[in-house]
């Protein structure tokens, strides 16, 4: 798991699931540049809002009745246990607490989901093509998921046979994120458009794939700060699915709640560790050409422009064995504090790394094996990428042994120089490799944004 903060990202109004209009000037505002949301914004108390006229609301509330939340106040992150059900009367409900009126734009320059902060739930699938469906199919069903994602990550309603899981709640920065697998292109006579980087990943040493959930035609990102809305989403795709594609391998994932820490900070992971803490920002002069496929002069094809491509592992950690290290010893591992994330050589977190510096009997402070010194960039020929995991935890095996860990995924412009290079190195001598073990994995081609009126990919399969 390399060693990569969250990069930061972002006044109309929209009628969500509840039928009330909700304000972007507060939480979840859109991001003028490119309509991403930024989470230090979306966990501040939203304003309320004023009751609209009559006809609005009762043409809002034919499709969701309005909860009675706790107002936009400092208590907005306990609201939801304070509910005390669906209102007497709709129009003179409170507005949604902050958390649920975050939102972010489906049409853009990128996908959603890749440069957005971490939600609070994830959902990862995958799809196979059904026996018989071609390219006209797959063009189709994502023309449907494109319009599904369009409305739900507004916070409306399905366009048909909506479940109403997510009744009465707000955006919660729900995204939705759509790729291609290599199998993709020769399902739909497209062969010649499938991207040279899209080969397969080669095989390393701490894999332990289970080929059933790993792979597949068609991948799918579904993050949400609700479970009911992520999970409303899930839904609606699987449906949206139909007779074209089934679904191949599905892994839910966590993160803390955005606002459930005193301030924003890196998130941590299931071992207790700061996670991304070296992630590249999009402040940074290289971010784009790093992270996303330039519009010309790359080797991709031309449907890839301002696309990324996705490497998705399902990576168990050994909690048993790593809990038994004391802090030390897991430091050592890692090569960064734990309380605080900052580099054994001193600092704070994002304090630079002193990789020479020595204790007075003349060894390394950061170890020669720490898992933090193999993955820096200038320790593999500037190799970077964007890591936006989920934890998981999955059950308890007979033995007691819970299964879980972390659904890593990490965004690059190329995989063969993002990913690749630092895993290969992670495999000669990482000190955190005894400690984890991949068991499934997957490479995506994520192409750009869709914009107004297109649907995600359609440069693709109507070329």
């Amino acid at each position: 798991m390399p060693d990569q903060p969250l990069p930061e990202a972002g006044t109309s109004t929209r009628t969500g699931r509840s039928g009330r209009t909700g304000r972007k000037d507060g939480p979840g505002r859109k991001n003028a540049t490119d309509g991403r949301t930024d989470q230090a914004e979306r966990t501040d108390p939203a304003s309320p809002t004023a009751p609209r006229d009559a006809s609005a609301v009762k043409e809002g509330v034919s499709r969701r009745r309005l909860l009675g939340t706790a107002g936009a106040t400092g208590l907005a992150l306990g609201a939801a246990g304070a509910a005390a059900g669906y209102a007497a009367r709709p129009a003179e409900a409170a507005p949604l607490a902050s958390l649920g009126t975050g939102e972010v734009m489906f049409h853009g320059k990128h996908q959603p989901g890749i440069t957005d902060p971490l939600q609070a739930r994830g959902h990862l699938l995958a799809f196979d093509l059904a026996a018989g469906a071609g390219r006209k199919e797959a063009a189709a069903l994502l023309r449907r998921w494109s319009q599904t994602a369009r409305r739900l990550m507004a916070g409306e309603a399905a366009a048909q046979d909506d479940t109403d899981v997510a009744r009465d709640a707000g955006p919660s920065s729900l995204t939705l994120t759509f790729g291609f697998g290599h199998g993709f292109f020769a399902r739909t006579g497209l062969d010649k458009q499938r991207p040279a980087a899209l080969d397969p990943l080669p095989g390393f040493s701490s894999d332990h794939l289970d080929k059933a959930r790993s792979d597949g035609d068609l991948w799918v990102q579904i993050g949400a700060d609700d479970a009911l809305v992520a999970f409303h989403a899930l839904r609606a795709i699987q449906k949206d699915a139909g007779g074209a594609a089934r679904v191949r391998w599905q892994m839910n994932g966590f993160n803390r709640t955005p606002g459930a820490t005193a301030h924003r900070m890196t998130a941590r992971n299931l071992m207790g560790q700061l996670d991304g803490t070296r992630n590249p920002k999009p402040a940074e002069p290289d971010f784009d050409t790093r992270i996303f496929v330039p519009a010309s002069g790359a080797a991709d094809p031309a449907w890839m422009a301002d696309g990324s491509y996705a490497v998705v592992r399902r990576i168990r950690m050994l909690l048993d064995d790593w809990e038994k290290l004391s802090t030390g010893a897991q430091e050592n591992v890692i090569g960064r504090r734990k309380a605080d994330g900052a580099p054994l050589s001193g600092g704070t977190e994002t304090t630079p790394m002193d990789l020479e510096k020595t204790d007075a009997r003349g060894n390394l402070v950061v170890p020669v094996n720490a898992h933090a010194r193999i993955t820096r960039p200038d320790q593999n020929g500037g190799a970077a990428m964007l890591r936006r995991p989920f934890s998981y935890h999955d059950g308890i095996d007979a033995d007691g042994t819970p299964d879980a860990g972390l659904l890593f995924v990490c965004w690059q412009a190329d995989p063969v120089r993002g990913f690749v290079p630092i895993q290969r190195k992670l495999d000669r001598g990482d000190a955190l490799s005894q400690y984890v073990r991949h068991e499934a994995s997957g490479l995506f081609a994520v192409p750009g944004g869709a914009a107004p009126g297109e649907y995600v990919g359609q440069r693709l399969l109507e070329s």
